[in-house]
């Protein structure tokens, strides 16, 4: 028999975690210790705990397990806050694991260091930010609470709670159960897919659109079979950017509405059937859009659910879904009275003296995919998370819906770590200031990832939207200069020639980080960021001027 802590780090493995991103602290050191000595997972510590949140979800979006996030009670719980709060407006299964007092510390009577109102003030909080919570209080339970709250997370892909007491750590403890999916109705699944198809077939200018849920079931090569099968175009949302990269003889594009390529803007306001798999109706998908979306034209299919027209699917889970659709679907491809558009991504950056503007980054970073093969990529919010919408379609996580900032860099961190792949990384000085240093810890665990880092001195994204606000610009903290004593190369560019050559020998250069400062101009922006805000502007008018 082995004890609770064994027990869970086993349990976490069995439901596709495949590492640990923490920070030790006394209410989870007993835990901790156990992580350490026994190996089961990897484990990878950081410096602050949103950087933790951020790589454990950055880590679940790239494997497409869970990702796992272990911090202590009160003061490193609450700091995990806002990244848990991202993953579930995202939808990422996020497993955070918390220290807590013992029994004997609870009674005592006495108001405890960490503790905020109550000693269950952090329980209540996370219920408000995960699908699923277990206090592990009782050795005898722990198993099926641990079983129940891990299958959520992998079923309903939301970050789940477990919160451990540190008295229990050494508790013996049986094994975790992996429990079987919950059951879905066959015959609805049968009939859901069959009215999906039949309006499919009966529709003259029918679209897929996709966004983060088929990344997260696993299914985006399955999506692919399914839009080969029944001839449509894909489409992925501003969110879902880097969705189906292996798969380019289906993906169209980026829908953007106003902001983005018109081609694809039409060939989703156009059409007359509009399937949305996994897709957020959130206002950065669908803001900007010059026709809203009709019901009577959509299927939408998310958190277990599937809407066609005015009829509702409860149960119903994506990856069953798009598994019924496959086959059941027409063996010979439609023919398509719309052909499907192509958006050509900028190349051939002149590498030239002239002082380099946002865009020309996408197309430097084109140009280096072309010479030595695409990477994984992650975008923290900003113009660096809109100039990405004019890179070739490749891998990306980035918070395109929660647009929380600081994501970027330990995101790239927890890709490395997650995947053992060497990521590119897009950030700007105003969120490099929040969560940059983490860079700090690449030497440790040998992770060498490429940061471009967008400098004009400025909180630029504000900037668009206020521009008369001087608390918009920021100063000019030279950090190509501090990489060094972070264990890392830096390097400060102005042009587009030297932008050229530091990212060439950033790729050869490896077992340390590599980073980029590229300055820009104040007000100058990516032209999709230009084209989102002019966008943005024209539809708030319009709202305005409608009520």
């Amino acid at each position: 028999m082995a004890n609770l802590a064994t027990a869970l780090l086993h349990a976490l493995k069995a439901h596709g975690a495949r590492e640990i991103f923490g920070i030790p602290g006394d209410f989870v050191l007993p835990f901790y210790k156990v992580i350490e000595q026994s190996g089961i997972l990897p484990h990878y510590e950081l410096s602050h705990e949103p950087a933790v949140g951020f790589a454990a979800d950055a880590a679940a979006r790239f494997h497409g397990g869970i990702g796992v996030a272990v911090v202590t009670y009160g003061a490193g719980a609450f700091n995990v806050v806002n990244a848990v709060a991202g993953a579930y407006a995202e939808r990422s299964p996020v497993v955070v694991i918390a220290g807590a007092p013992g029994a004997r510390e609870r009674q005592s009577g006495l108001l405890l260091h960490h503790q905020a109102a109550t000693i269950d003030t952090q329980l209540a909080v996370f219920r408000e930010i995960t699908c699923d919570q277990a206090v592990l209080t009782d050795a005898s339970t722990a198993p099926a609470q641990i079983a129940r709250v891990l299958r959520s997370a992998r079923e309903r892909a939301l970050p789940v709670y477990i919160e451990i007491p540190r008295d229990m750590v050494e508790a013996d403890c049986v094994d975790v159960p992996v429990l079987p999916r919950a059951t879905v109705d066959r015959e609805a699944l049968a009939e859901c897919a069959h009215e999906v198809l039949a309006r499919i077939a009966a529709a003259e200018r029918p679209v897929i659109v996709v966004d983060i849920e088929i990344r997260r079931y696993g299914i985006e090569d399955k999506v692919a079979q399914l839009a080969r099968r029944l001839g449509i175009p894909v489409v992925t949302t501003f969110m879902g950017r880097g969705l189906m990269a292996d798969a380019p003889d289906v993906v169209a594009g980026t829908y953007l509405g106003a902001a983005g390529a018109a081609e694809i803007t039409r060939l989703v306001e156009e059409a007359d059937t509009v399937l949305l798999l996994g897709v957020i109706l959130s206002d950065t998908n669908f803001a900007l859009s010059e026709r809203k979306l009709d019901p009577r034209r959509t299927m939408l299919a998310i958190d277990r659910a599937v809407r066609v027209g005015h009829h509702v699917y409860p149960g119903i889970p994506l990856d069953d879904l798009v598994e019924a659709l496959v086959a059941s679907a027409p063996a010979a491809p439609r023919a398509l009275s719309v052909k499907r558009p192509q958006v050509v991504y900028p190349r051939g950056l002149k590498a030239d003296n002239t002082a380099v503007a946002p865009s020309d980054i996408a197309c430097a970073i084109n140009d280096l995919f072309d010479r030595h093969g695409p990477m994984p990529m992650t975008a923290d919010m900003g113009d660096c998370l809109f100039t990405a919408m004019e890179i070739e379609n490749t891998a990306l996580a980035a918070p395109g819906y929660y647009a929380g900032m600081g994501f970027g860099v330990p995101a790239g961190i927890g890709v490395a770590a997650a995947t053992g792949t060497r990521p590119m990384i897009l950030v700007g000085d105003g969120a490099f200031q929040m969560t940059g240093w983490e860079l700090g810890n690449c030497r440790r665990y040998g992770l060498d990832p490429i940061v471009v880092l967008f400098n004009n001195c400025s909180w630029e994204m504000l900037r668009v939207f206020q521009p008369e606000s001087k608390f918009n610009d920021l100063s000019d903290w030279n950090f190509a200069a501090i990489a060094p004593s972070l264990g890392g190369h830096g390097k400060r560019v102005t042009t587009r020639r030297q932008l050229r050559d530091a990212l060439e020998a950033a790729v050869k250069r490896r077992g340390m980080f590599s980073l980029v400062e590229v300055m820009l101009k104040r007000g100058e922006t990516s032209h999709t960021l230009h084209r989102f805000v002019t966008g943005f502007k024209a539809a708030r008018e319009r709202m305005a001027k409608a009520s």
